[in-house]
């Protein structure tokens, strides 16, 4: 499976793009959206979205992973992150891929093992991961681990899925008896 993995950010949107074979992780591509600054947000969030777009086209990811969005101090900040947020959750959307959310303790525990992990364990343990990848930036690192952390439990939940469904045709099989 091909997952793309979403760090929104009006200024800057990291992704990150990794393939996941049962427990094996591989590196395919990363890098960061930077719209441009100087215009209205109408045309930044046009930015994020077009560019989105262009790696969704690129890479064909089968499923999508968003990172939640804390809330910020500044009301104002929040409510722009929202938007780029929005664009960032739409995008694959209208490619027809399920998007999961995913808080950035989540992520973090996942990758590195402890919800309070700092940007630069992050950064080392996606590396560690995905071997190859060298991230652009923090951005696109996040990205990736949010990948990371999609790959792990949309695995786990699938192998227990199947081995729900190995039970019931083991009971069926039995009887009914469980």
């Amino acid at each position: 499976m091909r997952i793309l993995g979403l760090d929104p950010g009006l200024r800057h949107t990291g992704w990150g793009v990794v393939e996941t074979e049962g427990t094996r992780l591989r590196f395919v591509a990363c890098g960061t959206v930077d719209p441009q600054t100087d215009g209205s947000m109408a045309e930044r969030l046009k930015d994020l979205h077009d560019a989105l777009v262009e790696v969704l086209r690129t890479h064909n990811p089968d499923e999508a992973a968003v990172e939640e969005t804390f809330l910020n101090k500044n009301p104002g900040s929040t409510l722009k992150l929202g938007h780029a947020r929005g664009v960032v959750l739409l995008a694959p959307a209208l490619f027809g891929l399920p998007v999961a959310e995913y808080s950035a303790k989540s992520v973090k525990q996942s990758v590195v093992g402890t919800g309070a992990a700092t940007k630069d364990q992050i950064d080392m343990m996606v590396r560690t991961l995905l071997p190859g990848c060298n991230p652009p930036s923090a951005d696109a690192a996040d990205a990736l681990a949010v990948a990371i952390c999609h790959g792990h439990l949309a695995g786990t939940k699938r192998s227990w899925s199947a081995g729900s469904k190995d039970a019931d045709v083991r009971a069926a099989l039995a009887g009914g008896r469980r």
